[in-house]
């Protein structure tokens, strides 16, 4: 009988590392004959290498324990499962839901607990951490009302009120005051700066309180008292209420009818007419030019009772004025007016919004001139005011040539300075009393 090349390829070693070879080749080839005849007829009569008998002992060793199976250790799971970060917050509930915390085991003291009651008390200790993790998610997304605390009252009433325009309506008032002609009354003044400033609190609110769901859009806006959330709708109409009614009772019982007139006038249109108005048509440019030109006509009324050509040169002034200003802060903030859905000139009518504010910037120095014309000033208010009066001109001549931020950025800043020392001019150069031809009783 011949010998097979695997009987031939073992006798050439010799010794005890031979008879090992010929004892592991006999055992592997009555487990799997077909496995080694293969590999053996891939050899073709080539002397055994070491990485032979690396593989015969693999081998061997499966083939004799096929139940011995490679056991890796679990790797401990972090705390945060990553599955709660990647996951909706609605699918983690659901899969939290499911999971049910196990109760640690009571190990006895006597003895030392084994790996598996270790691992047992780690993954019981992950799902409790995961519930734990879930439970601030669900309260940190969950929908908080904000708490009302005095102390901010204050504070965001004034937000509500727009104090700084408030401010503003209140010092153009009392320039009108004082520039109309006669002798100053210091209550008329007082009950006169108060009732306007409460006047224009309330329009300011109401006009808060219809503007919210498009406030909301705006990153101008978004932080309105209304907008967050920190005082309620009806707390925001009681408090223009409060402001509207006591503010139009001083003026029409504190100072005189017509200016009490002029008050409820002014709220009327800003709020029933501007207000929806700027969703509409570009035409609240012109409407809001006239809102901020009431206010010193009403301080003009105030100190004399009646409406001169004085008062409507002050409110012209105003009138004009209001255009530079405004369309240049609306050039800077198109992409907010348009995501809030407002209707302005700067969206829609870029190049009739550059030619109104030039266009206006020219009327003021017409109406400084006319000024001692109307013997509200002496001549040389007109001369003093002319080089402030160019520059924003000037201003203004740049930015509808330029169309562009940062013209638009000048001349807005340059509004801001402008207005206070144009009246401040026309107050020092105000006509004497003795002079002034025009003007009517001051209030008694």
């Amino acid at each position: 009988m011949a010998a097979s090349p695997h009987t031939l390829s073992s006798r050439l070693l010799t010794g005890w590392v031979g008879g090992c070879v010929w004892y592991l080749q006999r055992r592997a080839m009555q487990e799997s004959p077909h496995t080694f005849v293969h590999l053996f007829r891939n050899v073709n009569k080539q002397w055994i290498t070491f990485q032979h008998l690396s593989f015969l002992r693999r081998m061997y060793v499966t083939q004799l324990n096929r139940s011995l199976n490679q056991q890796v250790k679990r790797k401990p799971e972090p705390v945060a499962s990553p599955f709660l970060e990647k996951t909706s917050l609605g699918q983690a509930k659901a899969e939290i839901c499911e999971m049910r915390p196990l109760p640690p085991p009571s190990l006895p003291l006597s003895r030392k607990p084994n790996e598996k009651e270790l691992l047992e008390l780690e993954s019981a200790s992950i799902i409790e951490g995961s519930l734990d993790a879930g439970k601030e998610m669900k309260d940190e997304k969950h929908w908080k009302e904000m708490k009302l605390q005095l102390d901010d009252l204050p504070g965001i009433l004034a937000r509500l009120s727009k104090i700084k325009l408030t401010a503003l309506v209140v010092s153009t008032t009392s320039a009108g005051f004082a520039l109309a002609p006669g002798p100053f009354d210091w209550p008329c003044f007082l009950l006169t700066s108060l009732g306007t400033g409460l006047a224009s609190c309330a329009a300011n609110s109401i006009n808060q309180f219809f503007e919210v769901p498009f406030d909301s859009n705006m990153n101008r806006t978004k932080n309105r008292p209304l907008v967050r959330g920190q005082i309620s709708p009806l707390l925001a109409v009681t408090f223009a209420t409060c402001c509207a009614v006591p503010g139009v009772a001083l003026l029409t019982w504190g100072v005189n009818p017509l200016t009490g007139a002029l008050g409820v006038f002014n709220i009327f249109l800003y709020t029933c007419c501007y207000t929806p108005l700027k969703r509409i048509s570009i035409a609240n440019t012109w409407v809001g030019a006239v809102v901020g030109a009431v206010p010193p006509v009403m301080g003009w009324t105030a100190a004399t009772g009646s409406l001169d050509a004085g008062a409507f040169l002050l409110g012209g002034i105003l009138y004009s004025w209001q255009f530079p200003h405004f369309n240049a802060l609306s050039w800077g903030l198109r992409e907010d007016y348009s995501r809030g859905g407002y209707c302005m000139m700067s969206v829609t009518h870029p190049a009739l919004c550059r030619r109104v504010a030039l266009r206006h910037c020219l009327a003021l120095i017409g109406l400084a001139t006319a000024a001692p014309v109307l013997q509200v000033t002496t001549w040389t208010f007109p001369v003093i005011s002319l080089p402030i009066n160019l520059y924003i001109s000037y201003l203004g001549f740049r930015f509808y040539t330029d169309a562009d931020r940062k013209s638009s950025r000048k001349l807005f800043f340059c509004s801001l300075w402008h207005l206070p020392l144009l009246l401040l001019l026309m107050l020092t150069c105000k006509r004497p009393p003795a002079a002034g031809g025009a003007g009517g009783e001051p209030r008694t």
